[in-house]
């Protein structure tokens, strides 16, 4: 078992010098290094903070109008609710297999070599991972800027200087402590999910009091569904559910990732699932499914003839929903580019810690100017759309590992395992998806396609080609010692995994 390597170089760690690798880092308190300071408490925030952000105030909408009927649309809120779960089972046993920071990338250079891990990683950080976390901080500022603008739009300007500004507090945030990253986390987890939870209650009170209407013949005109648009319907409703993959990528620094990994995924999909039906179920006892259609901020009508003076509270709970939304992604993806660096695809300072605050500052400021540019323009949305279908592709590829490494390793020490069945029905449902964003949108698509095969070149020119001319390597070195001098990182003193 020590001697197990894959083809592509990448070695299996058995169990017991995962254990001992973990001793080692304790042993050290002083070591620079990421420590583990994410408990089972800051797991669930985390993957519950980061899926309610903006979807469940967006997807009602689209699910409806592609199903026809309410009960046709509780019913894929339920079944997004599944696959997602199940997706998230597959990653915590990836998650506990390779306990290494990094996500889907980690498991898909372990499997499939460092060209398709390459591109992962190239997507997310051009416009997958970035371009939400922009996106997120454009509506939180939409949000907080209509509150002075109750009868007009407001202008676009200080929409864009004001999710600068939010951009710009949660990078620092993320610099500076990750204690306070993840306490902020949960507060703002909390916040969103009493929000929630008003919106619940008051639905069904209203339910008590006898407002059934809309649903008491939830299938009323499903004849006349059109069974070309459900597929539609579930990619709306995975839209909400996105986000169950994001803990994985800072396996490194949970305490016990063996229990809390899993365990953490599996009561946050469980949470999530009846969150999102509730809130679903609460709005049909107030709206008619032609008003919830006729909205565009489906909380906002909910809450309008029903709250009053205090109407006020949900765009604030919406907010900031979508602050700790961002806050959450940017914790976990700046794991990934911090193990991609590790990794030698990206530049090394990337792969460096802060040598006081134990944070990976380097891999969390890469991003910013990246989230700030897409600020300046409105390509954000459309980056976005041509990624999307790639992403569901790369997630695909990701579960594949289960079955791939299962069969290369079977005698592989394990912590968590799912049933074989688990993967193979998950991996059915991305082709699902990934054939549904061929048919809905094959212009997106292929477009999505070139800029992911775009990192292909761009792999082989700066990682795959070694003998680089003396003038690069001496600019490189001369900029890595600028910035470790500027901002105090180094590379980690002890193997974390």
């Amino acid at each position: 078992m020590a001697d197990m390597k894959e083809s592509n170089g990448a070695e299996v760690i058995p169990m017991k010098e995962r254990v001992a690798n973990e001793d080692d880092r304790s042993s050290n308190p002083d070591a620079v290094v990421l420590r583990r300071q994410v408990g089972l408490l800051e797991c669930v925030t985390i993957v519950v903070g980061v899926i309610i952000g903006s979807g469940i105030f967006i997807s009602p909408k689209g699910i409806l109008e592609n199903t026809g009927t309410v009960g046709a649309s509780l019913l894929v809120w339920l079944g997004c609710g599944i696959m997602s779960s199940l997706g998230a089972l597959c990653y915590a046993e990836l998650g506990t297999t390779f306990p290494k920071s990094g996500g889907d990338y980690v498991y898909i250079l372990e499997a499939f070599g460092p060209l398709v891990a390459f591109l992962r990683i190239w997507t997310s950080l051009l416009a997958i991972k970035t371009g939400t976390m922009a996106v997120l901080a454009i509506a939180f500022a939409q949000y907080c800027v209509a509150a002075f603008y109750p009868i007009c739009e407001p202008p676009q300007s200080a929409v864009k200087l004001l999710a600068a500004a939010i951009l710009c507090g949660v990078f620092y945030l993320n610099c500076v402590s990750v204690t306070w990253t993840t306490r902020v986390q949960t507060v703002l987890t909390f916040v969103k999910t009493i929000g929630l939870i008003i919106i619940i209650i008051t639905g069904f009170v209203l339910l008590f009091q006898g407002k059934t209407t809309h649903l008491k013949d939830a299938f009323t005109g499903a004849e006349n569904t059109d069974v070309t648009k459900i597929p539609l319907a579930f990619y709306a409703g995975l839209f909400a559910y996105s986000g169950w993959q994001y803990v994985s990528q800072i396996t490194e620094e949970i305490v016990n990732p063996s229990r809390n990994l899993p365990l953490g995924i599996m009561i946050s999909m469980g949470l999530v699932t009846v969150i999102y039906l509730a809130t679903n179920v609460a709005y049909f006892a107030q709206l008619s499914p032609q008003e919830l259609l006729n909205s565009n901020a489906v909380a906002v009508s909910f809450a309008s003839d029903l709250y009053g003076v205090m109407l006020w509270i949900v765009p604030v709970f919406v907010s900031l929903s979508c602050a700790g939304s961002l806050n959450g992604c940017l914790l976990s993806d700046s794991r990934g580019v911090f193990a991609a660096a590790r990794e030698g695809h990206f530049p090394t300072v990337i792969a460096m810690i802060d040598v006081k605050r134990r944070t990976p500052t380097p891999a969390i400021l890469c991003m910013l100017p990246i989230c700030l540019l897409m600020l300046m323009g409105d390509s954000v949305y459309s980056l976005i759309n041509y990624l999307s279908f790639t992403g569901f592709l790369f997630i695909g590829i990701t579960v594949a590992v289960i079955p791939y490494w299962r069969w290369k390793f079977p005698e592989l020490e394990r912590p968590f395992s799912v049933p074989m069945i688990v993967p193979i029905t998950f991996l059915l449902c991305c082709v699902f998806v990934v054939g549904v964003s061929l048919y809905s949108a094959p212009v997106e698509c292929c477009i999505g396609l070139v800029i992911t095969l775009a990192g292909i070149p761009v792999y082989f020119l700066f990682i795959y080609w070694q003998n680089k001319p003396q003038w690069f390597i001496d600019y490189m070195r001369t900029f890595t010692i600028n910035f470790q001098k500027t901002f105090m990182v180094v590379y980690q003193e002890k193997k974390t995994y």
